[in-house]
């Protein structure tokens, strides 16, 4: 992990298209804003982990469901 010590107007560039700035420091908060490209997803840590855990679920979830259209589709096929 990289550590660096940066006041408010200061920021970092993550190779040649990312800049994080540090907006403001209020408190026990810093804001951050962050310029990138849009095809490069920027989430919290937080919300990230929950998209992940979603994903997760709804692979397992969708072969449940696959079986059950085959057992439906094999009692409509005639005999």
């Amino acid at each position: 992990m990289l550590i660096l010590t940066r006041k408010a107007g200061e920021a970092i560039a993550i190779n040649d298209d990312i800049t994080v700035t540090v907006l403001e420091i209020k408190g026990g908060q810093i804001k951050l804003g962050i310029d990138a490209p849009r095809h490069i997803s920027i989430h919290r840590e937080e919300v990230l982990t929950r998209i992940l855990e979603e994903n997760q679920r709804a692979t397992t979830e969708t072969t449940g469901d696959l079986t059950n259209l085959d057992s439906f589709l094999k009692r409509l096929q005639p005999e």
